[in-house]
């Protein structure tokens, strides 16, 4: 019989039109299994309580499927720390093509580790920063969509984000209870960057105070300006 994680998450996100399989939900335990294990010697999470890893970190990362529209076919996922969000969205969706990006290499090691053992395909870990990344050709508006949880203000964000996005592209940003006012303020970074605000929506998960997830759809390419090198974004948001 599933524990009372497990079965959380399979009735919260069966409740939004998207069943996991017994495989999928084998994936999710022992993706928590690792991360425990791992967080013991790594500081990769301040969450070490096995039912909140479940709605903190996996549910509030799946509810971003909710948002992103006509399954994509690749994602990138910058700051990810853990894995959070990419990881989850992609045991959700075993098709979709994920870039892994962080700047720290234990956390990246973990990544690495990570994607083995749970056997997933068409993963990619990269140790660098989303600025960088911003301006290779290789993958300058390639992703269909970007996701950053906790990773900046959503003016510094856009620019780490929206380069990396194909015209018609989404940035989702997970944010807090300030989202709205600082949506406002970036509406004019987003279009400098060929950006468009979409949504500022209310996300509710069991148990957990409310959430609102952000939504910056990609409207015309990006001047080849930016992004700028890196650690400008963050001392001089557009």
């Amino acid at each position: 019989m599933a524990d009372a994680p497990t079965r959380l998450l399979a009735d919260t996100v069966a409740s939004w039109g998207l069943p996991l399989s017994a495989d999928q939900l084998r994936q999710f335990a022992r993706y928590a299994d690792e991360l425990l294990a791992w967080n013991a010697h790594t500081n990769l999470t301040a969450i070490t309580d096995r039912e909140a890893i479940y709605v903190r970190h996996f549910l509030d990362s799946l509810v971003l499927a909710r948002f992103w529209g006509d399954a994509p076919a690749s994602l990138v996922d910058i700051g990810t720390g853990a894995g959070f969000p990419g990881v989850p969205l992609k045991i959700l969706r075993p098709p979709l093509a994920l870039t892994l990006v962080d700047s720290v290499g234990k956390k990246t090691a973990f990544l690495r580790h990570l994607v083995a053992v749970l056997g997933l395909d068409q993963v990619r870990v990269i140790t660098g920063r989303a600025e960088e990344l911003g301006r290779d050709p290789r993958e300058r508006e390639q992703y269909d969509v970007v996701t950053a949880r906790a990773v900046a203000d959503l003016r510094v964000l856009a620019e780490y984000a929206l380069p990396l996005l194909r015209v018609g592209g989404v940035l989702l940003a997970p944010k807090g209870a300030e989202a709205a006012t600082e949506a406002a303020a970036a509406r004019r970074a987003c279009a400098l960057l060929g950006g468009a605000l979409e949504q500022v929506a209310p996300v509710e998960l069991p148990g957990i105070e409310p959430r609102t997830l952000v939504v910056v759809r990609k409207v015309a390419p990006t001047d080849p300006r930016y992004p700028r090198p890196v650690g400008v974004p963050a001392r001089r948001p557009l």
